[in-house]
């Protein structure tokens, strides 16, 4: 005997649901070309196979931000809870007291309807499905990656390499995207060396350096990678095109260190006070509000004067047709003078480069700094070198300190290439130094050193 009754429920539900795949199908498809279709795409197989996943994101993130807040903040909760594998109705509105009732009810069904959270009917308890935890657990991480100081932003991916290659799960869709990450922070800093602003060179020496510190932790993490037998053939490709990324990375410290010296050479000084538009541009961005720059220095507001293109006409017209006496003007030279005699009271800078010059091939020549000996380290800190000395003498000393060692200016003639020409090293650091001295109240941490290798010098 047919049941007659099954049969029918089965004939009407069968079209309905044909119905809705079909519908599903010519929505996607509405985004292709014609004779092109969407089931053809590689990638649309891997987000379809992925469909579960995308729908749990769709159903927290769809909607207004202030939604996703109310929805994220009721999963938290409840998965937050290590103590309790099921919750009452009771327990969550306790849990949840500071929301209204109808949030939480309309909150709840969103979840329980897309598998985020699980019903069970018989004890009456709610339960934190697997694919919640997971869309969690991936949230928390790209929330703590994104709250630590991480400019460069590797850590998240990073850390999603790591965490696939110590379960044997790593993909090269992650691998990908660390590549990528990779090449646009090169990228980058090539743009920064290009544009030739030190505040941009020195940010990005400073992101450098950071994303130098990700390269350390994953070329760890790569090594694994390469090792692994087994890896596939596409995994181990993708690696070593990390690899080849990371290395054009770390050889771009020659570039940021060439630029800033030609920086360094070019920068322009305020008379002889010392001051360079670099401290004074530095010193405007520590203000926030410019325009308090100027108060007390205006006694009274300015009355702009504007004039229109009618008033202009009208002055070149009168311009032009002014009668001009004609004045004849001498018909020879006048007789030749004697230029007055000056006195330049202004110290010569030719001066001080010999001296300083004079100072550097005494040390080259093994020669003595004020704390330097002979028996010692063939080093001196920078502030026993430059001082004593007035703070616009002292800056000009080291404004001449990027010349040594460059291979450009020592193939050139005069003083500063024989400055150039010095086998002395000149390494700076970020660090400030405070200094004991009447004129300068700190200095750059920095040492000369001595390269033995070159012998005494020669002039």
């Amino acid at each position: 005997m047919i049941d007659i009754t099954a049969g029918a429920a089965l004939a009407a539900d069968s079209p309905t649901a044909g119905q809705d795949a079909a519908a599903a199908a010519d929505s996607l498809q509405a985004h292709f070309h014609a004779g092109i279709s969407a089931d053809e795409i590689e990638q649309v197989f891997h987000l379809k196979r992925a469909q579960p996943t995308l729908q749990a994101f769709t159903a927290l993130f769809h909607g207004g931000a202030d939604g996703v807040l109310i929805r994220l903040l009721v999963l938290r909760e409840l998965a937050a809870d290590s103590t309790a594998s099921a919750f009452s109705r009771a327990d969550i509105n306790q849990r949840l007291a500071y929301l209204i009732p109808e949030s939480l009810e309309t909150v709840l069904t969103r979840l329980r309807s897309h598998g985020l959270l699980a019903w069970d009917a018989q004890a009456g308890v709610y339960r934190v499905t697997p694919m919640a935890r997971n869309v969690l657990s991936a949230l928390d991480t790209l929330l703590s990656m994104g709250a630590a100081e991480d400019q460069a932003e590797m850590g998240f991916l990073l850390s999603q390499v790591a965490g696939a290659q110590a379960v044997g799960g790593v993909t090269v869709e992650q691998l990908k995207h660390l590549l990528g990450r990779l090449v646009d922070l090169t990228e980058e800093f090539r743009d920064a060396i290009a544009s030739g602003s030190e505040f941009r060179l020195r940010t990005s020496q400073a992101k450098w350096h950071m994303a130098c510190d990700w390269v350390e932790k994953g070329s760890l993490i790569l090594r694994a990678i390469t090792s692994d037998e087994r890896a596939d053939a596409a995994t181990h490709k993708a690696a070593q095109a990390i690899g080849r990324a990371q290395s054009a990375l770390l050889n771009m410290q020659g570039m940021f260190s060439r630029a800033l010296n030609q920086i360094e050479r070019q920068r322009v000084h305020l008379g002889q006070s010392g001051l360079s538009t670099t401290d004074v541009k530095r010193w405007l961005l520590a203000h926030d509000d410019l325009s308090s720059l100027a108060r007390g220095a205006i006694d009274r507001p300015l009355v702009p004067l504007f004039g229109t293109p009618a008033e202009m006409i009208d002055v070149a017209e009168t311009e032009l047709l002014a009668e001009r006496s004609s004045v004849a003007g001498p018909a020879c030279l006048p007789t030749g003078e004697d230029a007055p005699l000056t006195v330049n009271d202004a110290p010569a800078i030719q001066v001080e480069l010999d001296d300083w010059l004079a100072r550097l091939s005494d040390f080259a020549n093994l020669g003595n700094f004020p704390s330097f000996s002979g028996h010692g380290p063939k080093s001196v800190p920078i502030q026993d070198s430059l001082l004593p000395a007035s703070f616009a003498i002292a800056s000009y000393r080291a404004s001449l300190l990027p010349l040594l060692g460059d291979v450009a200016e020592a193939s050139l003639q005069g003083a500063t290439a024989q400055l150039a020409r010095l086998p002395i090293t000149f390494a700076a650091t970020d660090d400030m130094v405070e200094l004991n001295d009447p004129h300068v109240a700190a200095m750059s941490l920095a040492t000369l050193s001595l390269d033995l290798e070159s012998g005494p010098f020669d002039e």
